[in-house]
């Protein structure tokens, strides 16, 4: 009975740490480091990052790319686990759980960052950016170092700037071309104090919901309208819904990459110098590929007999840009005009 009952002990504990262990990797909290096929030799850091859009998007293909690079670099001492669509956290929760640590890296965009650090409301401007050179100026420049320098004193480690695209305005029973049209409309929105205002400049009546929420509430016929990039609106299939794409390139979508601090600190410095090349790599390959991603997915929109685009003329977004000035002074006022000045470059 002796040798019984100690087998069965050790069967008991043996199956409840298969449990927890499980558990905790369901719950995106497995231990941070774990011997992985190694033991006695190195222990392997592994990153849980989470993010919530589709693998296919400028940003899942540039975390997958990030992943890669990283344990190439590392020769395998860090795991760089990706978790997309949500599948963690909703863009609501996951910045959140990064500073509880149940995360190490996030990649929010802009918007959900304002509400830690209240001067990233500029990069929710609207016309804000020229082009994608002028994108890349200042995402890899003196502003963008200066903008993630601002997150060390919420305990934040900002690593890097990515680039979603330009965004474009859609509806669903006519195209939106002139301040007037969006009187009176409902759009959905990320949640951003900028951009509530934006379309309330316009007349429309900005609603605010979470990204992983739109197209389940786009087939509830919830709202009239929204604004984003070609390569969302590509990869969920907003158009069925909303077929009136207006190319305006009025606005940004952008996301700050971002690791918790403490996580961050207590990594050995060789690592950090590598996940920083890692990033600086695969930032540079971010920002091509968003850009050869939503120029190629336009395309395929435009062959498209049950999508009608249409493209702002010159005169056509000085009249936007007209509505949207109350928004510059406002910032001015509140924050001052250096920041501006030097994204604007001037």
């Amino acid at each position: 009975m002796g040798k019984k009952w100690r087998a069965w002990t050790i069967l008991l504990f043996v199956g409840l740490g298969l449990v927890g262990w499980a558990a905790s990797r369901q719950l995106g909290r497995e231990p941070l480091v774990y011997d992985d096929e190694q033991k006695g030799l190195k222990k392997q850091i592994i990153i849980y990052f989470s993010h919530v859009v589709a693998e296919n998007t400028p940003k899942g293909l540039a975390a997958q790319k990030f992943a890669e690079l990283v344990e190439q670099k590392t020769n395998g001492r860090v795991k760089v686990e990706v978790f997309p669509n949500g599948s963690l956290y909703s863009d609501g929760e996951e910045l959140d759980a990064l500073l509880r640590g149940d995360v190490q890296m996030i990649a929010p965009s802009f918007s959900k960052v304002t509400e830690l650090v209240p001067e990233w409301q500029v990069l929710d401007l609207p016309f804000l950016f020229r082009d994608e050179d002028d994108v890349r100026r200042v995402f890899t420049g003196k502003v963008g170092a200066e903008l993630l320098r601002m997150l060390e004193a919420k305990g934040i480690k900002g690593l890097a700037f990515w680039s979603n695209g330009f965004k474009q305005m859609m509806s669903t029973t006519r195209p939106l071309i002139a301040p007037d049209d969006f009187r009176g409309l409902r759009f959905r929105i990320m949640p951003s104090e900028v951009i509530e205002k934006q379309f309330r400049l316009l007349g429309g009546e900005p609603v605010a919901v979470s990204f992983d929420r739109v197209y389940q509430e786009l087939e509830q016929h919830k709202f009239d309208g929204q604004e984003n990039t070609i390569s969302n609106i590509y990869s969920k299939g907003f158009y069925k819904f909303q077929p009136y794409i207006t190319i305006s390139n009025h606005g940004y979508l952008g996301y700050a990459v971002m690791m918790n601090q403490s996580f961050w600190d207590s990594l050995p410095k060789d690592i950090q110098q590598k996940i920083t090349e890692a990033m600086a790599e695969a930032t540079r390959w971010n920002l091509e590929q968003s850009k050869e991603q939503n120029e190629r997915e336009l395309k395929q929109l435009e062959r498209r007999e049950d999508v009608f685009l249409y493209r702002l003329s010159e005169e056509e977004k000085r009249k936007w840009e007209q509505k949207f000035a109350p928004l510059y002074d406002e910032f001015t006022r509140q924050f001052g005009s250096g920041l501006l000045n030097e994204i604007r470059g001037s």
